[in-house]
């Protein structure tokens, strides 16, 4: 579970087994999910809701609803016109639009308090959303259903920033001194069984912990695999997107999860050329 634990300092080791303690134990301190971002889930889930029960959820957060609004009015979703009520704007970009809107909003990386590494949360979040907006343009590609696919991405790191939070309460409790680059690399060890039980407190769906628990074994998935394969393939273009110089275009072209996918190399062309959009999406949803 722990990459090259030998590189490990003393004080890495002891952090690294406190940890693991704290989650065999089932200590793992997890973030209460924002009530809004909840209901907001179950709505999309629910074939008998309707844009009423929406428009007066974010409604009741007035916070929030400004911030969906600001981001509805944006030139990427809204460049030839002004939407004045949340009404409308759920008429005219749709529920699920909306819902995955408010959801990020409600999900971000202001959720998780971590002096030292607002940076490196803020990198988590980042490639998160942008694997999330990926995620939908490839299920459109593969003809494959896109609800939840949004969140299936959004989430697919969520052990990270929680594995980073926990980290850095057990070193304050026991008085270590552990270097950032240790940090990460334990952040990078734990975030896998951190993010399966943040997921199953926060009560999350079937296809949302599968995408995530196989998101490198997809074909192993027993319930998700198109999904898991989805947010896979998602990850990479986002890595691309965000980091080119870890994953060349060459090699993101050549992933072995497009065959997977029955996608071919032109359809993986056509759909890179979906960048430019998604970076508007993510600045329009990372606004503050």
């Amino acid at each position: 579970m722990l990459p090259d634990a030998s590189s490990l300092s003393s004080n890495g080791k002891q952090l690294w087994n406190a940890m693991v303690k704290q989650v065999k134990d089932g200590r793992i301190e997890v973030p209460l999910l924002p009530e809004v971002a909840n209901r907001a889930i179950t709505l999309s889930q629910d074939p008998e809701s309707d844009s009423i029960k929406l428009s007066q959820l974010i409604q009741g957060d007035p916070s929030l609803a400004a911030h969906v609004m600001s981001i509805a009015n944006s030139a990427t979703y809204s460049p030839n016109s002004s939407l004045v009520s949340l009404q409308q704007a759920i008429a005219r970009l749709g529920m699920n639009l909306i819902c995955d809107i408010a959801v990020a909003a409600s999900i971000s990386n202001r959720m998780f308090r971590t002096p030292g590494y607002e940076q490196h949360i803020q990198g988590i979040w980042r490639h998160a959303l942008a694997s999330a907006l990926w995620a939908k343009e490839i299920a459109r590609a593969c003809r494959l259903n896109v609800e939840a696919t949004f969140l299936c991405g959004l989430l697919h790191s969520i052990g990270r920033p929680v594995a980073l939070q926990d980290l850095i309460v057990i070193t304050k409790r026991l008085s270590l001194d552990v270097n950032t680059e240790e940090m990460q690399v334990l952040e990078d060890g734990l975030q896998k069984v951190v993010g399966a039980h943040v997921l199953k407190k926060w009560g999350m769906p079937t296809i949302i912990v599968e995408s995530h628990q196989y998101l490198q074994d997809y074909r192993n998935a027993p319930h998700a695999m198109e999904q898991a394969s989805i947010i896979n393939a998602a990850t990479r273009f986002a890595q691309h997107m965000l980091t080119p110089e870890q994953l060349s275009l060459e090699d993101l072209i050549n992933s072995e999860v497009f065959e997977d996918l029955n996608l071919y190399q032109d359809e993986v062309q056509l759909l890179l050329e979906q960048g430019d959009n998604i970076k508007s999406s993510m600045e329009a949803m990372s606004a503050t």
